[in-house]
Order: structure tokens, then sequence, then C-alpha cells
């Protein structure tokens, strides 16, 4: 099935698909086509007309990044790319179903991203907890430079790319972008002041481009079936097919591929089966743990990077955790709190301060020590997390869970307060 792109060669029993397998399904056609003539600048622009979108929350035009990168033999090498597999975002695991079962696609994905962008050497830098991604990968990158997929001169061409898998130091900060490089180059995973931009100066100071799992897989196949057919998978201006998945209470928890733009109450009844017996729906985060709540009169909004804007939310990373009536609010922000607070790398105050403050009094209110004001400090809190006072996403990202659940199940938050007790316990 083409509509299904990304997915259609994965086995049911979850084994990867195999180099053989691979190439009889059209494997390595797309990279055998663009060696063949196609020039760097235009494979950039097939992916700008494909309009294909940053599948790794942030949904930044693809071609677009890639443009910014100088070209041309005048450029001091080498020039990198590195795959974005540290995949630690709360209630998000598409990338790591797309490197288990089809770790070609990716690194084909990855050449093709490589000739776009004239790098030399390619990454991918992998979350330590996914042990049997690093397996598979590892798995397949021998078999392609077995046959000499890979190393100098591929497929007989000109162009030469070197490709390493680098499994991370394991920390939620190594996934934003500036700070992955840090920790790709050895330092701590800390984020970097911009200007300047990895497309210019970025691993060892070298023009870089960091790209999603999930975005670079979608690249052999814009090659081979071009940009229209691509932006003819999507339902909205967004091109392709997107990884939805959902968590939760729901009957059937899991990730399906569907056209970008399907309907929020499509993926939540029709795919993962409406919720189970006995709970009843309240909101859900729709991309992961740093978006915003959206509740039952945003369910028929379009799952894409302006759909969702008219909620107060965004896309994301398309994986749902969905909150039912017997799962306390209060709690969920609590833990997600947690999270952030652990993972903050600690360099600037409003995030690695206010995240441990926020913490601490959802916590009190959750053992029944909530005070008047409480609500009112956890606003402020969010608002000092706000976009521009941090040099990265990361309490911003955490400030979008807290306000919107402040915002629409503030009765939850008084009545911890006024009760000093959890209603749910």
């Amino acid at each position: 099935m083409t509509d299904t792109p990304l997915t259609k060669n994965m086995h049911a029993d979850g084994s990867p698909v195999d180099l053989a397998e691979y190439e009889a399904s059209g494997g390595y056609q797309a990279i055998r086509k663009v060696l063949g003539g196609i020039e760097p600048k235009q494979v950039t622009g097939m992916v700008k007309d494909a309009v294909l979108r940053g599948r790794g929350g942030a949904g930044f035009p693809t071609g677009t990044k890639w443009s910014f990168v100088p070209l041309g033999p005048e450029v001091p090498n080498p020039t990198y790319l590195v795959c974005n597999a540290d995949e630690m975002e709360p209630g998000t695991f598409k990338d790591r179903l797309l490197m288990e079962r089809d770790p070609h696609q990716l690194i084909e994905g990855m050449m093709l991203a490589s000739y776009a962008i004239e790098a030399d050497v390619a990454f991918i830098f992998l979350r330590n907890e996914y042990r049997l991604c690093a397996e598979r990968l590892a798995r397949a990158l021998s078999d392609a430079c077995a046959k000499q997929y890979l190393g100098k001169k591929i497929f007989g061409s000109d162009y030469s790319l070197e490709m390493h898998l680098h499994v991370s130091a394991g920390r939620y900060m190594c996934g934003e972008e500036s700070g992955l490089l840090n920790a790709l180059e050895g330092k701590r995973a800390n984020p970097r002041l911009k200007p300047p931009y990895p497309t210019t100066a970025g691993l060892f100071g070298k023009p870089t481009v960091v790209n999603n799992v999930e975005t670079l897989a979608c690249v052999p196949h814009i090659v081979n079936r071009g940009a229209e057919w691509f932006r003819g998978l999507s339902r909205t201006r967004d091109g392709g097919t997107k990884l939805f998945g959902v968590s939760g209470k729901v009957k059937r928890p899991g990730l399906w591929e569907a056209p970008m733009g399907t309907l929020v109450r499509e993926i939540l009844e029709d795919y993962a089966g409406g919720m189970r017996d006995g709970v009843k729906f309240r909101g859900l985060l729709p991309g992961g743990a740093s978006t915003d709540f959206i509740v039952e009169s945003d369910l028929d909004l379009p799952m894409d990077f302006g759909g969702l804007a008219k909620a107060g939310s965004r896309m994301g990373t398309g994986t749902m955790i969905i909150l039912d009536d017997g799962t306390c609010p209060v709690g969920m922000v609590r833990n997600l709190m947690q999270f952030f607070s652990r993972e903050s790398c600690g360099w600037c105050t409003p995030c690695w301060s206010g995240l441990q403050w926020a913490e601490r009094l959802l916590g009190a209110m959750e053992e029944g020590a909530g005070e008047p004001g409480d609500i009112e400090k956890l606003s402020e809190l969010a608002w000092m997390w706000a976009p521009g006072h941090t040099y990265c996403a990361l309490a911003p990202g955490a400030a979008e869970p807290l306000e919107s659940a402040l915002k629409h199940f503030r009765d939850d938050f008084e009545r911890h307060i006024r009760e000093k007790r959890c209603p749910y316990s």
C-alpha cells in the first residue's frame, strides 16, 4: 500500500526488515537515482516542494533548513548530518517503531539528506535506553557497509559518506538540538546560545543539520514518488502521512500511520477504539508531555501543525496522552513536573529553580498541604518559563501542560487546597 509509506514493509511479528527485503521493495533506489545525476540543490528542492515539515515536534520546514547549509568546494570540511533519535519526550514512541522495524529506511533517508547538504559524516544519536534499536541499527549499518553502500564512492559515484551510531548519555536535554551537539562532542548537554545556528556552525563548529528520525524516513519516498504524490497523502497543507500514537485508558493504545490532518476524534475513537469501559474522557495532551491539554470541544480539529493552534495547543510529536475522569489532573501534571525538573540541565535559573518549586507546590497539593495562593504561584512560575526567558525549549514545554491544566481543570486544583486532600485518592 502506498498510502502508508513509512510502515508498509513492517512485519506484524515485530521483526526487522533486512537489507534484501528492503531492496526488494524498492529500497536504496532513491539514493541511486540522485547519485545518477540529480544535484544536491535539486534534492532540497524536492523536499521543499513536498512540504515536509520536521516530525520531531517543532515542525520547521525540512527543505528550508537544508537550504541554510553552505554548499561548494570552498566550505570547510566536514559538513555533518545528525539524526536526532534521542526520543525521551514522555508519551512518545514513534521513532522507536521506525528504527526497530525498518532501519534501512532511516539509513537511506540519512544518505539522501547527507547528499543534499553535501555532508561527509552522518551520526545517529540514539537514546541510551533503546537497546533493541541500537542492535538493529548496528546490524543494518554493518550490512550496508558490507555491500559498499556507505563509505568511499558509494554506488560507484564520486560521493563518499561515513555513518556512525552514537548511543547517548541518556538525558532528556540530549534531545535538544544544540544540547545534542554538545553531548556528541563529549561535553555536558547544555543548550547553546543562538546565533550562530547549527547549519553554519554546528558540530565541532562546522555546518550541521539535525533532523528527526521520522522526518528522514520520509525522504526516500519523496524522491522515489515525487513531491506532488507526497503532498497528496495529506488532508492539509502539510505534506505526507504522520505516525500518530495514543497512550492512556483507551481500548487499543498504540501507534498508527495516517494522513497528516486526520481529526483528533478519528485517532482517539477509530484507531484507539475510544475510552475503556467504565471511564470517561476529560482531556488529552496531543503531542507528548510538552503540549497544552485539549478537551472534548476540540476533538474535531485536525492533527497537523496549524489545526491545534485553534485550541491553543500544537501537534508536537503527534503522540497523545489521554486524561480520564478517574485520573487526577493535579497528580498527572505533578508527574510531568517531576520529569522536567529532573531532566533540566540547570543552565538557567527559571528552569532549574522554577521547575523544582512547581514540583514541590503540586506535591503539597496532592499530599493535602496546599495553601491559598499556590495556584497563583504556579501561574507565575509558568510565565517565568515562557519562550525567550530560557536558553532552550525545555521549560517553555513544561509550562504548556501546567498552564493548560490550570485553565481546563482549575476546580480540581482548588478542591485539593480546599479539602486538604486529593479527591481521587
